[in-house]
């Protein structure tokens, strides 16, 4: 069979001609400098954690920090203590004090606005009722 434009085998083929422009991306150490303390620390927004890389020689804007959580998918505080709680179930590490104090602060939020874990669909309810007495 002679390889042509129709061929099966071509269909699989990745033929994007478009190459990744990798010269307004941040060397990877410091990619992964981001990462790590946006792990470690969820509560930060990208101007602190971008303080907080800086204090430890790692040099990128808050701007760059947020191009990368956006690149990773950690752009919002929920996403990093989602990806704080899989990595602790997953590398079973014990968290800090703030880790614990995050988690605690996003689960009353959680519960404030309405959403309360339980173990089936309707399993939880309430009911309000008021009696008065007309006369």
């Amino acid at each position: 069979m002679v390889r042509g434009t129709n061929s099966p085998t071509n269909a699989l083929m990745d033929l994007s001609r478009r190459k990744p422009v990798l010269k307004n991306r941040v060397p990877e150490h410091v990619e992964r400098a981001v990462i790590e303390l946006a792990i470690e620390n969820p509560a930060l927004g990208q101007k602190r954690a971008s303080w907080e890389l800086q204090q430890k020689g790692v040099m990128v804007s808050s701007s760059g920090v947020r191009s990368i959580w956006l690149r990773i998918d950690l752009e919002t505080m929920k996403k990093r203590l989602k990806a704080l709680e899989a990595r602790a179930a997953q590398d079973g590490i014990l968290l800090t004090e703030e880790q614990m104090a995050s988690l605690e602060k996003a689960k009353a939020r959680k519960e404030a606005h309405g959403e309360i874990e339980s173990h089936h669909p309707g399993y939880l309810g309430s009911q309000d009722t008021c009696f008065m007495w007309a006369r």
